[in-house]
């Protein structure tokens, strides 16, 4: 039987496939995991892991359209 696309990438990948996958270290996440920056984590039992979909939002969230773009919305508090 064929496997489709879906089927060989996991759901969910350890810290050091996140951390690649962002283009960061592990120590990286890890920092961000005590401080609350960084994308959504999930603890299974010892391990942490990270939802592919959770990694995309972290990166879109980072979306700027120029360098002067702060990220904010008109009129928000700064």
């Amino acid at each position: 039987m064929p496997t489709t696309p879906a089927a060989t990438i996991p759901a969910y990948l350890p810290q050091s496939a996140a951390a690649a996958y962002l283009h960061h270290s592990p120590r990286t996440l890890e920092q961000w995991r005590v401080t609350g920056y960084g994308p959504a984590f999930h603890k299974v039992g010892s391990r942490v892991l990270y939802a592919i979909a959770d990694l995309e939002i972290f990166i879109a969230a980072g979306r700027r359209t120029s360098t002067s773009d702060t990220g904010r919305a008109a009129g928000d508090a700064a």
